[in-house]
């Protein structure tokens, strides 16, 4: 396909999103006509919705995406280190648990900056135009078209060569898929609900802190008044209340209900090639492994890779792209629902801390035999899938090791206690030929 077809070929984007507005960027630079339909306004304009979202942890998957068009120092010179887990105990106890070695950390980046600065990188593209306040309707894949309704409330039909549905985990356009034959569905809500707090700044810093709170819907609702909050976290998280303020902590809680969390899975990613889906109208991920945005800026990353390998044409990209990544976006919602009960009820346990500790101590050991599987998926490209794959090989590894080292240490406990303790039973262990012999000296058997 050279270049003045690609100029031709039109692409519609279904969601001005994390996802939406990167993959834009990437589209534009091969020299594609892209529209973006948004059906929000222009989150830069208007009040962004606080309480709807999780801040999103940026890692290197992510990273190198953003690299891949020109953003990543833009969007790190304001992303804040994570380098380790803590974990508060009710008596006050603190203790960490590293993400990774000392050069190894996260970045904790706000939604709301990333979101901006995406779609003003976009926008810095002539073949790119977003249309804000434009709600998909109808979408017929087979056929190129899309049909938005505008401020102007008057349905519009448009025509493309590529429709590319960025749109969220309640995706219209995956919507419209899910009627096509051999398309596979699931998803899955989880019992708990989470709710965004606030520490505000200290000292005249201009840097607040926003934590979220995880639990069971049940106990949300259990809190129905100020007094039922404030001895809930009185007992649980005792020392967050000096930094929120007791006054914020309750405006905070009840200022939003607990928002749900769902985990999306579906296959194929495309139709044909005319329809694609990405990010979280591909897979939707419960957050706790906190790669659901860098899952869905690897999308991007690997389409655009692909589009490289077979030179822009669509009727092999888009296939393509379904069998590579719909096994590690299926590996990474297993992952996260995964980490989900880990850090619900196994975070103080201190098997868990021994284990991961042993992990450490092997990697650095062995360190391209033995890595702990967080430092897998979220410090490098291994592929979500392999990555699991090579996490079971080190677990079964790991697990034989310790059964041979309780093995050892058994047959030698018991072989000291009957060593010292009883000593004289042990001579029964002779060869045959010897046990004539033993028996006369010992007065056990006349012949």
């Amino acid at each position: 396909m050279d270049s003045s077809d690609t100029q031709r070929k039109n692409i519609a984007i279904i969601g001005g999103g994390l996802v939406g507005s990167l993959n834009a960027c990437f589209l534009a630079k091969r020299n594609f006509q892209v529209d973006i339909y948004e059906a929000r306004e222009d989150i830069r304009v208007t009040k962004f919705a606080r309480g709807r979202s999780i801040n999103l942890a940026l890692s290197y998957r992510g990273r190198q995406a953003l690299k891949a068009v020109g953003l990543e120092d833009q969007v790190v010179a304001y992303g804040i280190p994570m380098r380790a887990r803590m974990i508060h105990s009710l008596s006050g106890k603190k203790s960490a648990i590293p993400y990774g070695t000392k050069s190894q950390y996260i970045l904790s980046i706000s939604r709301e900056n990333l979101n901006k600065d995406l779609l003003t990188a976009v926008e810095k593209y002539s073949n790119v135009k977003v249309h804000f306040g434009h709600k998909l309707v109808k979408c017929y894949p087979e056929k190129g078209v899309i049909t938005v309704l505008g401020q102007d409330k008057v349905p519009k039909d448009v025509t493309c060569d590529l429709i590319v549905g960025c749109d969220g985990a309640f995706s219209t356009v995956r919507t419209h898929l899910m009627k096509k034959p051999r398309f596979d569905y699931s998803q899955q809500y989880i019992p708990h609900g989470y709710m965004e707090l606030s520490i505000p700044p200290k000292n005249g810093d201009n840097k607040s802190f926003t934590c979220t709170l995880f639990m069971p819907f049940e106990e949300f609702e259990k809190l129905l008044t100020s007094r039922d909050v404030l001895d809930f976290f009185q007992k649980y998280f005792p020392d967050s209340i000096p930094l929120i303020g007791k006054q914020a902590l309750v405006q905070d809680f009840f200022l939003l209900p607990a928002q749900s969390m769902i985990s999306v899975k579906c296959s194929s990613f495309h139709f044909k090639s005319h329809c694609l889906l990405m990010g979280d109208a591909a897979h939707a991920i419960v957050p706790f492994f906190g790669q659901g945005m860098n899952a869905g800026f690897e999308d991007c990353l690997v389409f655009d890779e692909l589009m490289d390998k077979f030179n822009n044409d669509f009727s092999m990209c888009l296939p393509e792209f379904s069998r590579f990544r719909v096994p590690d976006d299926h590996a990474i919602s297993d992952l996260s629902m995964y980490n989900y009960t880990e850090m619900r009820a196994h975070v103080n346990s201190r098997w868990f801390i021994f284990q991961k500790n042993i992990e450490r101590l092997l990697h650095a050991i062995m360190p391209s035999t033995f890595i702990p599987l967080y430092t897998m998926v979220t410090f490098s490209r291994i592929r979500y899938h392999e990555a699991v794959l090579h996490w079971y090989w080190q677990k079964k590894v790991i697990n034989r090791g310790f059964f041979l080292f309780g093995t050892l240490i058994a047959v030698s406990g018991t072989y000291l206690l009957m060593r010292y303790k009883s000593p004289r039973p042990l001579d029964y262990l002779r060869r045959p030929s010897e046990w004539v012999t033993y028996f006369q000296n010992t007065g056990h058997v006349s012949l």
